[in-house]
């Protein structure tokens, strides 16, 4: 079996990725995460995943490489991490009683054969309606000001919704797993 990298500092998906119970190590891609001019999220999210498994090729040279990125979607604009309570107050009263779309890009590159699979998982929450002390003590309560949409659905945040609809809950939390998994798997890995 070829070592696996996640392509990612992130500590969520990294979280994630411990849950396939694979061993593992992490690294930083230096990517540009730029949108392109007039660049759909979809395609954004799945040309961004690429770019950083890609960006450890010269590092890791004999490696399975996992890249992710993730934006969320209202009204198919993307809404970006808070990172202030204000933004975060601002996001969640626009969300409120509303769908938003959170969009997955998957990539796990083969340094070696060079083979590359990428997909999106799209992944959708429905709010229920939220007034303003129901956003405020929930800010208080999780500080969710570095993720997208402005909540932890692994915590509090799942009271904040009304339904959510998709095929991989943990694309919502930044690593498709079963779609990973999917990957994985036909890269000859056995899970589990």
């Amino acid at each position: 079996m070829l070592p696996l990298v996640l392509a990612s500092t992130s500590r969520y998906r990294r979280e994630l990725l411990e849950r396939l119970h694979l061993p593992f190590s992490t690294a930083p891609p230096e990517t540009d995460e730029t949108p392109l001019p007039g660049e759909p999220p979809e395609q954004l999210v799945c040309r961004l995943a690429e770019a950083k498994a890609r960006a450890l090729q010269s590092s890791h040279p004999t490696h399975l490489i996992i890249g992710s990125d993730q934006v969320a979607t209202l009204d198919g604009q993307i809404i970006g991490k808070p990172h202030t309570f204000a933004n975060a107050k601002a996001q969640l009263q626009a969300a409120s009683g509303r769908s938003v779309t959170f969009l997955t890009g998957l990539c796990l590159y083969n340094s070696q054969s060079n083979h590359c699979q990428v997909t999106c998982a799209p992944f959708t929450v429905h709010f229920r309606q939220l007034s303003d002390a129901q956003i405020e003590r929930y800010l208080q309560a999780e500080q969710p000001y570095d993720c997208a949409g402005s909540f932890k659905s692994e915590g509090l945040g799942i009271s904040l919704f009304a339904s959510t609809e998709g095929i991989d809950s943990t694309s919502l939390i930044g690593l498709p797993l079963i779609r990973l998994v999917d990957m994985l798997i036909k890269e000859g890995i056995t899970l589990p």
